[in-house]
């Protein structure tokens, strides 16, 4: 079996991570809360110092998101003989799910962090997950 990948799908999707992090994490919407709970040093973080790798390094991560969902998803597709659209959406939420939800979750509780930051976190990689699933399984026509 040999494993279709759409790049114009991974990389579109890899751009709508980048798109619903930019309006979750905008101060109207949950940006004052997330930093008021994960207690972000806001002088430093509008100083601009590292901005430039951590947004490199998202983008990378989003990739590598975007693809596994594509991966996934073609397998899925194969293996279920279902729609590109119902393999990438169920990809989408089982990985959310299982691995996403999961490690959050118990990560935040070691470390102790406010509920309500666990779910703006989990909330945020249901949102980006979903779209990417939605935007994969639209138009990737593997």
């Amino acid at each position: 079996m040999e494993i279709e990948i759409n790049w114009l799908a991974v990389a579109l999707a890899t751009a709508s991570a980048m798109f619903v992090g930019s309006i979750w994490y905008a101060k109207p919407v949950f940006g004052k809360l997330w930093i008021k709970l994960a207690k972000v040093d806001e002088k430093k973080m509008n100083s601009g110092e590292g901005v430039a790798r951590i947004m490199v390094l998202t983008l990378v991560m989003a990739f590598l998101e975007a693809f596994v969902i594509a991966h996934v998803a073609d397998m899925s597709r194969e293996f279920f003989a279902i729609s590109t659209f119902s393999a990438a959406i169920q990809t989408a939420f089982w990985l959310w799910l299982g691995i996403s939800l999961t490690t959050t979750v118990v990560h935040d509780l070691f470390e102790r962090r406010p509920g309500q930051l666990t779910l703006l976190t989990i909330g945020n990689q249901f949102v980006t997950l979903m779209l990417m699933g939605l935007i994969i399984g639209t138009i990737g026509g593997f």
